[in-house]
């Protein structure tokens, strides 16, 4: 299990430290996911967990010492027969640009190397410069583009589909 901890600095004389910790994503945890995307979305994630029990992929959460998940993502061990390949990372918007995604992407890798594989893959949508930044700063280079799309669900209940334009990006473990 990897740990760290959260630092936030709200003024200059105040500084809070909280430890974290990375685990499986449980179905239990997937109503206080409800930041991470729709309903539509945690449909989907739901599905991918029945995948991990399979061993298929694995779905990590960084969690709170009250063990609420703040950073989700999965590793889909089926896309490549040479790489674990990254998807659906996302961060507490409120809690972003406190380490959590390195963290998370670091203990990702570490569940690809426990499978006997050297390389981590991901797309980033390139209108996400900010992602693609951390990846990069990660030791991710990109190789390639590809379309992506997928569902999502309105505030109204309307599905309405989101295309994108990703880049492919991988590093070797």
């Amino acid at each position: 299990m990897l740990t760290g901890v959260i630092t936030a600095h709200e003024s200059t004389d105040a500084t809070v430290v909280i430890p974290i910790s990375v685990r499986d994503l449980l179905s239990r945890d997937l109503p206080a996911c409800t930041w991470s995307g729709s309903a539509t979305h945690l449909r989907h994630v739901e599905r991918e967990l029945a995948r991990a029990a399979a061993g298929e992929v694995d779905y990590l959460a960084v969690c709170t010492p009250v063990d609420l998940p703040v950073a989700i993502g999965g590793i889909d061990y089926q896309v490549s027969e040479e790489a674990g390949t990254m998807w659906q990372l996302a961060v507490l918007p409120a809690l972003q640009s406190r380490g959590l995604g390195t963290l998370l992407i670091r203990a990702a890798e570490q569940r690809i190397r426990n499978r006997g594989l050297s390389r981590a893959e991901l797309a980033v949508e390139e209108n996400n410069p900010r992602a693609r930044a951390l990846y990069e700063r990660l030791g991710y280079a990109a190789y390639g583009r590809k379309p992506d799309a997928w569902d999502e669900e309105g505030p109204d209940g309307s599905i309405r589909r989101h295309e994108t334009m990703c880049v492919l990006m991988r590093r070797e473990l």
